[in-house]
C-alpha cells in the first residue's frame, strides 16, 4: 500500500504560479511513475503530467512550455511547478503512483483555483 498527500494548492491570480508537492509512503517510491492528474466540477479527470522513476517526463499537449514535474527520489516526493496559470486550470489536483493495475493509488486531492 502506497498512502499520497498532496499540499500546496491555493488561490492565485492569473499569470501566476504554484509549486504543488506529493509526498508517498513506503520504501519502494523509486518503482512507481508518478503522476498528476486534475479534475474540475463536471468535467472528466485528465492527465496533467507523469514522471517514470528514471526522470522520463509525459506531458499533455495543453500543459507544455507551462508545467514541469519533477522527482525527488530521497524525500519520496514529486512535484508539480505550474507557471502562467489561467482560469481554466481551475481544478482538484491529485497525485497518482502507478506500478501495475493492481497497485495504482491516489492522493485525496489539492485544490487550485485561478482568479482572472
Amino acid at each position: 500500500q502506497v498512502q499520497l498527500v498532496e499540499s500546496g494548492g491555493g488561490l492565485v491570480q492569473a499569470g501566476g504560479s504554484l509549486r504543488l508537492s506529493c509526498v508517498a509512503s513506503g520504501s519502494m517510491f523509486r518503482v512507481y511513475t508518478m503522476g498528476w492528474y486534475r479534475q474540475a466540477p463536471g468535467k472528466q479527470r485528465e492527465l496533467v503530467a507523469t514522471i517514470t522513476g528514471g526522470g522520463t517526463t509525459n506531458y499533455a499537449d495543453t500543459m507544455k512550455g507551462r508545467f514541469t514535474i519533477s522527482r525527488d527520489n530521497a524525500k519520496n516526493t514529486v512535484y508539480l511547478q505550474m507557471n502562467s496559470l489561467k482560469p481554466e486550470d481551475t481544478a482538484v489536483y491529485l497525485c497518482s503512483a502507478y506500478f501495475s493495475v493492481l497497485r495504482d493509488y491516489w492522493g485525496q486531492g489539492t485544490q487550485v483555483t485561478v482568479s482572472s
